[in-house]
């Protein structure tokens, strides 16, 4: 069986190229002094310019940018490792047992006044909430999460003029 070769694209490829450049190098020689001088000093310019944009601008800008995004960064960490913090020491601390929990939730219900309403069932509480900032809503669930040891497994809320509304459920003891 006889392997038959088509001739390779790559040897016209290059004919053509080596045409162009002919004509070119035919057309630059045909220019006068004052019009290849001119040429080259808009090629060097377009050079530079090229340059700038691709290479240089983009590099002085990150540089520009680099110390505001590492403050930032930084900043996060700081945020993220006082979390951590936070969550080992809730680990570590003891269970409360589920009456106290239970009335520790209650109370921190009602500090929240009239725009919370909380429904208990087991070791699972629904507190349904009405235009609680979203300051309030943090300090509260702050609150619940030390006192009560209860941690939302649910959340429903909206975010209206008034402040969030909606339901969390949470369950008690640190279950």
């Amino acid at each position: 069986m006889a392997i038959v070769r088509k001739p390779s694209g790559g040897s016209a490829v290059a004919a053509q190229l080596e045409q162009a450049r002919a004509q070119a190098l035919a057309r630059w020689q045909a220019l006068g002094e004052r019009e290849r001088l001119a040429l080259l000093l808009v090629a060097g310019l377009l050079s530079v310019l090229i340059a700038w944009s691709v290479l240089l601008a983009p590099a002085l800008r990150t540089l520009k940018a680099a110390p505001a995004e590492l403050e930032k960064l930084e900043l996060q960490l700081q945020q993220m490792q006082a979390q951590a913090q936070e969550v080992r020491a809730l680990r570590a601390a003891p269970s409360v047992p589920a009456a106290q929990a239970q009335a520790a939730l209650t109370a921190s219900v009602e500090h929240l006044g009239p725009a919370a309403r909380l429904n208990r069932t087991g070791d699972r509480a629904v507190v349904t909430l009405n235009g609680i900032s979203p300051e309030m809503l943090q300090a509260w669930l702050s609150e619940v999460r030390a006192a009560a040891r209860a941690r939302p497994v649910e959340a429903q809320l909206s975010r209206g003029p008034k402040g969030y509304s909606g339901s969390l459920v949470l369950t008690l003891g640190g279950a």
